[in-house]
Order: structure tokens, then sequence, then C-alpha cells
């Protein structure tokens, strides 16, 4: 039997004991008291005000009991049967604050409340060149600067600033963009973003190529990289095309120049302050040093080998000039042997073991592929050093983890890293970068290889050995190394592992980590304990002491 009567419910139901008033007068009653030059009231009257104000008093009393009883049950509903974690006596902000949050809002802790799709951080800049979402955007810095963060990085897309005519520049939205961020006393690393948006991992906006590249891919589709069955991929530029003067009489180096250039005269002021304190020059897809050889809209699935992406005929006339320059012009093609995206190293005459890829031939193929990838990073940062003389800048090298125990390292050779077990693929990089005074940014520093086993066994990955090869290599090679992750983190033991590569404890030299960008700016990153597990993580990074770690 149910008793619906409020008695029922006990000291914990109700989420605590509901502390009684006092006797004493409540706000706003009207309490006996005479004012100069009245007339002292006949004793009756004074009797039945002073009975009307105990009246009302206990009927104040008796609608606080009901009230704080109806906050109990709901507080208690609340984390019987909805997974709230609210305190007992929790107020109503926060009832609310949580609601909200468990309906798909963001809660600031100043209040500040919106929708959580309403930040697509990677499109914060429209081709309109609005700036999304500014007044929510601003309310979310705010409390990145109050966490210790030292600036923000900004993606400048090209398809968004040279959108509808060559070298018709609108850096109208990052104006806007770049003034919030200074207001803010916020640093700013800018990417020269010379790829599209939409096809990778966390894109949650659509930016493409300018519209008037597209127009000349229709035309002539070998513009882009180009797979072994003939799929283009939209995403960038073929690196073969550095040369040609194909996009209205301009080759794609100087297209990347007139850009970056322009970039530079734009905002001059933010480079004089010290405002922009890097800018990272994109080389490929996602922004990387890289081929788009693990392409998830051509049906690349983790841990997919990838498939190389040589087949336009702008590379392949490259391919056949090096052949014929080796003196064997049969070897003028690529590897029918090499499996598709979705492969095993295993499963593909090529990658196995013992495979075509150490043969005479193989050698040669991988060395060409991997060059074409090094004389584009020459290309690119010689100009980039030019626009940007004086500047810090910095390059994109992907972390391609995923079959690195085995022999071969097929996806990462599929990508331009000429690195199975007998070769180191990063040195030569390490060395391009050398040559221009530029950084190299690495992901993947979070990721710990016993996690990938437990749910990839398959993959053979090993992100930890990875990253201590590429970081030895480039400080080896005497450069700067940065950092950022891979996957969304927003765990302590995430946090944790970046904290171990960023600041290695047993290295005798005492070579450390010179920054690290977090990816990226979202909703999530303010909900639940994600945002004091990221100040921790902030602090940790600046050196400071934080005593409630765990281990």
């Amino acid at each position: 039997m149910l008793r619906l009567d409020p008695g029922e419910y006990d000291e914990e139901t109700m989420g605590g004991a509901v502390k009684e008033e006092d006797d004493s007068d409540e706000e706003g009653e009207e309490d006996d008291f005479l004012v100069a030059g009245d007339e002292p009231r006949p004793p009756e009257q004074q009797g039945r005000r002073r009975g009307r104000g105990r009246e009302e008093k206990e009927r104040t009393k008796a609608r606080e009991r009901r009230r704080r009883a109806v906050t109990g049950r709901i507080l208690a509903g609340l984390r019987r049967h909805g997974g709230f974690g609210l305190r007992s006596r929790a107020d109503v902000n926060e009832v609310v604050a949580a609601l909200a949050r468990h309906a798909g809002w963001v809660v600031l802790p100043d209040g500040t409340t919106f929708p959580s799709s309403s930040h697509p951080q990677l499109g914060v800049v429209s081709v309109k060149g609005e700036v999304a979402e500014a007044d929510e955007l601003v309310a979310q810095l705010r409390v990145l600067k109050a966490a210790g963060v030292d600036g923000v990085m900004v993606d400048c897309w090209w398809g968004n600033v040279e959108a509808h005519r060559p070298q018709e520049y609108n850096w109208a939205g990052y104006k806007r963009l770049f003034h919030i961020i200074r207001d803010l006393k916020l640093k700013l690393q800018v990417v020269m973003s010379f790829h599209e948006c939409g096809g990778n991992v966390g894109d949650d906006v659509s930016i493409p190529l300018p519209e008037w590249v597209i127009e000349i891919g229709k035309s002539n589709p070998d513009i882009y990289f180009t797979d072994r069955e003939g799929r283009r991929n939209t995403e960038c530029l073929s690196w073969g095309i550095d040369k040609e003067r194909v996009l209205q009489g301009r080759t794609a180096v100087e297209v990347y120049f007139d850009f970056m250039r322009s970039f530079r005269v734009e905002f001059d002021e933010y480079f004089e302050d010290g405002i922009i304190s890097e800018i990272e020059v994109g080389l490929g897809a996602c922004g990387e040093l890289r081929y788009p050889s693990y392409a998830a809209n051509h049906g690349w699935k983790y841990p997919g080998i990838g498939e190389f992406q040589c087949y336009d005929r702008y590379l392949q006339k490259n391919l056949r000039r090096a052949a014929e320059a080796r003196g064997h012009a049969m070897w003028a093609k690529s590897p029918d042997n090499a499996g598709h995206y979705n492969s095993e190293p295993n499963n593909t005459g090529f990658f196995c073991d013992g495979g075509d890829y150490d043969s005479y031939y193989g050698r040669f193929f991988l060395n060409w592929y991997a060059q074409v990838l090094l004389d584009h990073a020459d290309r690119v940062l010689m100009l980039a050093r030019l626009a940007f003389e004086g500047s810090a800048i910095a390059v994109k090298v992907s972390g391609i983890h995923w079959w690195y125990k085995t022999a071969s390292h097929a996806a990462e050779l599929t990508a331009g890293f000429y690195n199975p077990c007998n070769r180191d693929g990063y040195a030569p990089i390490a060395q391009v970068l050398k040559k221009h005074g530029a950084a190299l940014n690495f992901t993947c520093v979070e990721l710990r290889t016993m996690d990938q086993h437990e749910v990839y066994p398959e993959a053979l990955a090993d992100p930890e050995g990875l990253v201590w090869q590429v970081l030895n290599a480039a400080w080896d090679a005497g450069i700067q190394v940065a950092s950022e992750n891979a996957l969304p983190c927003y765990d302590r033991d995430g946090f944790n592992k970046t904290l171990e590569n960023a600041k290695p404890r047993n290295d005798p030299d005492g070579r450390h980590l010179f920054g690290f960008t977090y990816l990226r700016l979202c909703s999530t990153l303010f909900e639940g304990p994600n945002l004091p597990e990221f100040e921790r993580f902030v602090k940790r990074m600046h050196g400071e002491a934080v005593h409630d770690l765990r281990a």
C-alpha cells in the first residue's frame, strides 16, 4: 500500500533534512510598532493585529515546508531514476543546469547556456565572413582563459577566404575573430588550411576547396590525388601540380604563397604585437604532411592499410621520369599487389613479411613516393619562410601508429612515410623542417599502446613506440617539437600520458615539448568533470603543483 502523504518521505528521500525556520519575523511582515506622532491603538486592536501576524508567519512557514518537500522529491527522483549526481542540498540552479545538460545543452560555470550543436569550431568563421555564435564563443574563451590556457589555434580555410575568384581574399570574418581573441589577451596559432573540411574524424562542418578550383577540377580531375581505381580525392590538391600552371595561370605553390602573403599583410599588426605566435602550414590531407591514403569517403575503416595515391597523370609522369633516370623504365608503375583500403599487410603480396616492399623495385618506388612528399614540403616551406619572415612556422605530421609492429609498417608507407622496420622514415622529414627553421607538430601523444591492443589487437599498433621514434628524430635534428591529441581526450589517464611525453622524466638531455594544442574546443569539454580535469592538466603543463592527482 502506498501512502501519498508528504509526511511519508523520510530524510534521505527528501534529499536531506528540512531545516525548520526559527520564529523570527519574515522579511516584509508587518510588526507592531509606533511611528512618531501616531496615537496608541486600543489594546483589543493590538491583540488582533498580533494574531494576524502570527497566522501569516505560520502560513509562510507552511508554504516553505511544502516547497522544500517538492524540491526534495524532485532531487530524490533525479538521483534514483535519472542518474543525476546532485548533492543532497542542491539548489534550483544546479537542478536546472543538470536537466539542461541532460537535454543536450551546454551550461558554462557562469550560467551561459546554449545548444551543444551551436559551436562548430572548425567553421567558426563562415564563408560570408561571419563569426558563428560570437557571444557563446567569448564565454567559452573566458572560461579557458581563467583555466590558464595561453592561446587558441584557428584554421584559416582557403575555401572560405579565396572562395569565389582567384586572388580575391575575404579576411573580414577572421579580423572579427582575431579581435575577440586579442581583447581576451590570448595568443594565436594560425593554420594555413589548404584542404577541405568535412571528411575527417571530428569534422563537424563542410568547407570545400574554393569554387574556382572545383570548377577547374571538373574539366581536369587530375589536379586531385587519385587511387588505383581512378577515384579522385578532392580534399586537397595533388603534389603533382606544385609546378604545373593549371590553376588559371598559376602553379599550386604560387597559389599557396599568394594566400600566405595576403594573410601576412592583412594581419601585420597581430604579428608586430606578438598576438600571432606561430603559423602552421598545411601541407596535405587534414592539414598534415601526408598523402590522403586512408580516406573515409573512399571506404577506409580503421585499421586498414590504406592505398597509394599517385595515379593522377602528373604524378605518373613524375614516376616515369624517375624510373628512366634510374635506368629501369619498366619500374614506371605503381604496385599492383598492394591490396585495398581495408586490407591487412599479410594479405597482400607487397606488404607481407618478405614482400615486394623490400625488393629492388619496391625500394625504388617507396623512395620515390616519399621523396615527392619531401619535395612538396621543401617547396612550400621555402615560400612560407619568405611570407612569414621572422615568425615561427610549424608543420603537422600525423601519427599513423597502426601496423607499427609489423615489418613493413604498411599504413605509414601508403601515407608517404618510408618507415619500415629497417629504415628511419622520419629523420628525412626532420631535416627538411630544420632547413627552413620549422617546428614539428606531432599527434597521438595521449594514446597508450596497451589500450590500443585491448580495443584493436589485430591492428598491431604501437603509438608509444611511434611517438618515441618521431620525437627523437626531431630532437636529434635540433628542431622544436609540439604536439596535439589525435582523438578526443577528457580523462585523466589520457592527460597524464600526454604529460609523460611532454616532459620525459628519464631524458638525460632534459628535452621536452615546447607546446601542446588541445583538440578541440567543443561543448563536451565543459560538461561534468571534463573541465576540472582539463584545468588540472593545464596547471601541470605549466609546471604548477596539483595535490589531488591520483596515480
